[in-house]
């Protein structure tokens, strides 16, 4: 039997390149996880400062000279942003894949729409309401399905997106295919009205943001994160060592449900008027692909994935028809290069290393991003 000597094995293109496109997101993870809370502390007020900053025209003219960049902070980008920390409580956190998460973004604009057309409603107790229902929703499509897992577990749950959006096609009471309009729009704060103007409804938006992400941190760092991460290594183990896995995937549904509604809440009274096609299938895909790009189970590599996958059609728009190429293009090169996400965890890293993936059943046969195809062959030939 011929012995081969691993050292002598050469690195094929593909993966120098891959090493060498995670030599800096690397760096820059490594570096965060071991810098002083001092250091990260000024991270965060840099980063807020920048946020707060954004819809200034000069950085505007650079960012979206084609279109609007203060409308275009508030949605996409921003209603992408708190749609992906949502969904990455379901997907990055617990390792649940859900294909249907628009049906709770949904759930929560119709929840505010109808009750403030129909009955009057006003905002703030509306937005509460509206979060409580897809709260609610979200246990229901939990209970009886969470007990599948992978595929099956995602065939469901696009499903369920689906039965949402045919249903409010067909129920004349919520407007049905024409859609609600006028949907109120919140009352004044600090004396700033709230119009079609996009500016207050951005740092409406963003306020939630933050408050969303100090939530997720939070979870993350509890029992009931450390439970979470246990059932998206390895579920069966989970459960032998005592952890409810049921009960803790059902939280998982939940809370990414909540934060999903209070997207759509605040979509809603700002558009004014919302229709079934605001809520396609393609809008969780698209979410999905957000929280892959950028580092699932990673805030920061979450959040960049969906700014990039909200902004760059808008950069590219100048491409006019084939933007969308550009900007699939894109993606591909970066999932080729990169396939653990721009901005991955150390513990999502080392998952995708070993295999696992990270996403229960499906992601584990995703091989190493340091591994070596002719390697490969070489130790599967002897």
């Amino acid at each position: 039997m011929t012995h081969y000597d691993k050292s002598t094995i050469k690195r094929s293109p593909l993966a120098r390149a891959r090493g060498a496109a995670g030599g800096l997101s690397d760096g820059i993870r490594d570096w965060w996880g071991d810098a002083p809370k001092w250091q990260r502390w000024v991270v965060y007020g840099v980063v807020l400062l920048l946020a707060i900053v954004a819809p200034s025209p000069i950085i505007g003219s650079f960012m979206s000279p084609y279109t609007d960049w203060t409308s275009l902070l508030f949605n996409p980008i921003g209603t992408f942003v708190l749609l992906a920390i949502g969904l990455n409580i379901v997907v990055g956190q617990a390792g649940l894949l859900d294909l249907g998460f628009v049906a709770f973004y949904a759930i929560g604009a119709y929840t505010l729409a109808y009750l403030g057309t129909a009955h009057g409603w006003p905002f703030w107790p509306t937005l509460i309401l509206g979060i409580f229902m897809a709260a609610v929703s979200g246990v229901i499509l939990g209970a009886p399905t969470l007990r599948l897992r992978g595929d099956y577990l995602a065939i469901v749950t696009l499903g369920f997106g689906e039965i949402v959006r045919i249903t409010a096609v067909n129920t004349n009471e919520i407007g049905g295919a024409r859609g609600i309009t006028p949907i109120p729009h919140p009352p004044a704060i600090f004396g700033v009205e709230f119009t079609l103007n996009p500016l207050p409804y951005y740092y409406l938006l963003l306020a939630f943001i933050v408050l969303t992400i100090i939530f997720s941190i939070r979870l993350q760092r509890s029992r009931v994160g450390r439970a979470w991460t246990a059932i998206r290594e390895d579920e069966d183990a989970a459960e032998l060592m005592g952890v409810p896995t049921f009960k803790f995937k059902l939280l998982a549904f939940a809370l990414g449900a909540m934060v999903g509604g209070l997207a759509g809440t605040i979509f809603a009274s700002k558009v004014i008027f919302i229709a079934p096609t605001n809520f396609p299938f393609i809008l969780s895909a698209t979410i999905l692909a957000a929280i892959l790009l950028g580092g699932a189970g990673n805030l920061p590599g979450v959040i960049l994935g969906a700014f990039v996958v909200a902004w760059l059609p808008e950069r590219f728009r100048g491409f006019a028809d084939y933007r969308i190429l550009v900007f699939g293009a894109a993606l591909v090169l970066v999932m080729v290069l990169r396939p653990e996400g721009l901005l991955p965890s150390r513990q999502r890293r080392a998952e995708i290393k070993e295999g696992t993936g990270g996403l229960g059943g499906l992601g584990a046969e995703v091989p190493s991003p340091d591994s070596d195809p002719d390697a490969a062959a070489v130790e599967a030939s002897r």
